[in-house]
């Protein structure tokens, strides 16, 4: 009997979330069986083109549950349209982001199916017939190993952004379904309105390159020279936890064991110190570049390239030089 696995999408600002087309890669690297196919899910609304974008990447089926209610990201409606679609697949696995989003409906999922859950992996190896998911522990000072018990039921599993590479679209496109979840009219709650806040153009957590300032910029105005850095290499802006309870800028840019965990090619830290909590945030980025005035900083000691001297003297002067080079 062929597996099939489902990949259950993602879309901000009208678009897919990259992360959605880094689970279909690790969906892919997961079978192991020549005849498995992929299923997506897609939840929102007015989201054809969406759906026959997603169906050039999977080799099964794409689902689509388009209604008014789900137009914006709501647990409840969200969780029972993703099980009506996940009914009609019946898959052996199910991929989703570890973001928000993931991390709130995973569990859920798991729970009503009886499933095994393996979170926030960053790799899959294969060992004989099983597959093993590897994810990081203690501030990715340590990975463990972990495999499902083949015990035939479902297997949940969230992937981290930006550590496996993006999905090529396959030669054929998929079919399209369309889905009709049995009831949505008996929701306990209501979402009136969703207000974002973001560090910048780009999605934090799928940054490639993250520009990130601690209490070092020693105010709001301070994170300027860091936004004009980002704006010139097209990446996000992050804070340490120091510079958002400063008040320095809004705690949706903080980054670190409270706040978001991102996995950039490249993290420049600025008048960062370094602290475990910081770390635990971004110490799995590509290369780490560290601008502190201070030479004895923790962060230097990870860091690939440091900097000793002063972020508002060294930053400007870095951004000149990337605009020459990019121009």
């Amino acid at each position: 009997m062929s597996q099939t696995y489902a990949v259950i999408a993602e879309t901000r600002g009208g678009k897919l979330r990259q992360v959605t087309l880094e689970a279909i890669e690790a969906a892919r690297r997961a079978t192991q069986e020549e005849n498995a196919s992929i299923a997506a899910i897609l939840i929102g609304h007015q989201v054809t083109e969406l759906a026959e974008e997603l169906a050039q990447y999977v080799d099964g089926p794409v689902h689509v549950v388009d209604r008014p209610e789900l137009e914006v990201y709501h647990a409840e409606a969200t969780f029972t349209a993703t099980m009506n679609a996940l009914t009609e697949i019946n898959p052996n696995a199910v991929f989703l982001g570890h973001t928000a989003i993931g991390r709130d409906l995973a569990p859920m999922i798991a729970a009503r199916l009886g499933a095994g859950q393996i979170s926030d992996v960053t790799a899959i190896e294969h060992s004989g017939s099983d597959t093993i998911y590897i994810r990081p522990l203690y501030a990715g000072k340590a990975f463990e190993r972990k495999r499902f018990v083949a015990d035939g039921s479902a297997q949940i599993v969230t992937v981290r952004p930006n550590n496996f590479a993006v999905a090529e679209p396959l030669p054929s496109s998929s079919p399209i379904t369309h889905s009709t979840p049995t009831t949505l009219s008996n929701l306990r709650s209501t979402v009136k309105e969703v207000v974002r806040k973001t560090s910048g153009k780009v999605d934090l957590t799928e940054a490639k390159i993250v520009v990130s300032g601690g209490r070092g910029v020693k105010s709001a105005e301070g994170f300027r020279p860091l936004e004009r850095l980002a704006e010139v290499l097209n990446a996000a802006v992050g804070a340490s936890r120091a510079a958002c309870d400063a008040g320095y800028c809004d705690y949706a840019m903080q980054i670190g064991q409270t706040g978001k965990v991102v996995t950039p090619e490249i993290y420049i830290a600025c008048g960062i110190s370094g602290a475990i909590q910081h770390l635990a945030g971004m110490s799995q980025s590509r290369i780490i570049i560290a601008i502190n005035k201070d030479p004895e900083a923790p962060i230097f000691k990870v860091a690939d390239y440091g900097i000793v001297g002063d972020l508002f003297e060294v930053v400007p002067l870095l951004t000149e030089e990337f605009e020459k080079a990019l121009a």
